[in-house]
């Protein structure tokens, strides 16, 4: 049975998460304060990159099972389940703003007009829920059932984790809720992957455990890697034989730049702040965050090693700017770092990426910006920073030619170092001794 659902903020969750419950069969309403955002989805024009979205996007609004509005009392009052999926940015402190969801619940809760499932996907600190009814319950005598669901959704695979989700995880008091949840995913897990219930507390931290363990192995396979460039070892080799032990597997233990976007480092921080105010140091985490933001440096160091502190007079090709592949994202990208130092040093930087340069070039007007050879004009170095498949082969002999100096510095080790030295290239790249 169909069923009426809002979606409150139509940003990257919101939008994900409305058009796939539309996909499905339901009637879904998204919601966001602003105007331009709701008009461009109305023409089934999307504002962010994710593969197969605007696909799903069209087809639903022609079906007539997918709409948007600015108006948060419509939303409310058309819907039985209601999701909230505005955005939690962090603090300076780490400590996750709740602002936004706050005056979104204040919303809810005045437009309520009748009995409600309110279900928070935003991602959210401990004991969130608890706030949230407490807000809800001073501004309506309607009766409301109050469920954590958490996402987890990656930036390029967002619509496909969606519909094939690994686990679904539904926090909650309420039975009659937890019913109507399991009801509403159902279509999604046909293939055997669980539905979890579990209290609203666990659910929350579900969530941050998830992220906060994920980046930590991206941080260890950095420190790994670092050890092995001291040692002359090849962390390539190290992680194959790390990753083919069932227990550890091989997947986020990938050497590079480090982990960025909107969850990973929000995450972290927001897991390390939290434990911080229940008296607890939360280490591992810590660690993390600082060996990501030590990666990115040591990038740079490496450069001026190889060409100097005083970088002007020299041109830098980056390929690479959204902080993975298949998005537009630059949130905490290590472009955005390695971009910012150059510049700063006086170098001159022409950058390529996909999907990514309209949101780079707001800022960095200053980079120029062209093509995938064309970047690469009399430039004294190539930078890889981002893992996009259509860099994995190029044309070698082309890419020389543009070049000033046969010179790359691989930030995701998606070259064979050794045949490109045997074709003439210096080569440098993360954790592997004899290349540096």
């Amino acid at each position: 049975m169909s069923k009426k659902i809002a979606v409150i903020g139509s940003g990257y969750v919101g939008l994900v998460t409305g058009t796939c419950f539309a996909e499905s069969g339901n009637y879904v309403i998204c919601v966001d304060i602003d105007e331009e955002k709701i008009k461009m989805l109305r023409k089934g024009k999307v504002p962010i990159y994710e593969p197969g979205l605007e696909d799903l996007i069209r087809r639903n609004l022609r079906e007539k099972r997918l709409f948007f509005t600015t108006s948060l009392e419509e939303g409310v009052k058309k819907s039985d389940i209601i999701f909230l999926a505005v955005g939690t940015p962090s603090k300076e402190s780490g400590e996750p703003d709740l602002s936004y969801l706050e005056q979104a619940v204040r919303g809810v809760a005045q437009a309520m007009n009748g009995e409600k499932i309110l279900v928070i996907k935003s991602t959210v600190p401990v004991g969130t829920w608890k706030k949230v009814k407490e807000i809800v319950s001073s501004l309506t005598s309607y009766p409301f059932h109050l469920v954590s669901n958490p996402e987890f959704l990656k930036e390029g695979s967002a619509v496909e984790d969606f519909m094939k989700p690994d686990r679904v995880v539904i926090g909650t008091e309420s039975e009659k809720a937890a019913r109507e949840m399991e009801e509403l995913y159902a279509p999604f897990v046909r293939t055997g992957h669980p539905i979890l219930h579990m209290d609203n507390t666990s659910a929350e931290i579900t969530k941050y455990a998830s992220n906060a363990y994920l980046a930590s192995r991206i941080s260890f396979i950095n420190e790994i890697a670092l050890l092995c460039e001291r040692c002359g070892a090849d962390v390539n080799k190290v992680r194959i034989g790390m990753g083919t032990d069932s227990r550890i597997g091989q997947r986020f233990l990938f050497p590079g730049l480090g982990f960025g976007g909107s969850c990973f480092p929000k995450d972290v921080r927001a897991i390390v702040h939290t434990a911080k105010e229940l008296g607890l140091e939360f280490k591992i985490g810590q660690a993390a965050l600082e060996v990501n933001e030590r990666q990115r440096l040591l990038f740079l160091e490496r450069i001026w090693q190889r060409f100097g502190s005083d970088l002007r007079g020299k041109t830098f090709a980056v390929w690479g700017l959204s902080f993975k592949p298949r998005t537009d994202d630059i949130r905490e990208a290590p472009s955005l770092t390695i971009v910012k130092g150059l510049l700063e040093k006086g170098a001159t930087v022409q950058a390529y990426d996909p999907e990514a340069i309209p949101n780079f070039r707001r800022e960095f007007p200053e980079v120029r910006y062209g093509d995938l050879y064309e970047v690469c004009k009399g430039a004294h170095a190539l930078l890889i920073l981002t893992e996009w498949k259509e860099f994995y082969h190029p044309d070698f002999e082309e890419l020389g030619r543009h070049m000033k100096e046969k010179v790359i510095f691989d930030g995701r080790n998606i070259y064979d170092g050794d045949r490109l030295t045997s074709l003439g290239w210096e080569y440098h790249c993360i954790g592997v001794g004899k290349f540096v």
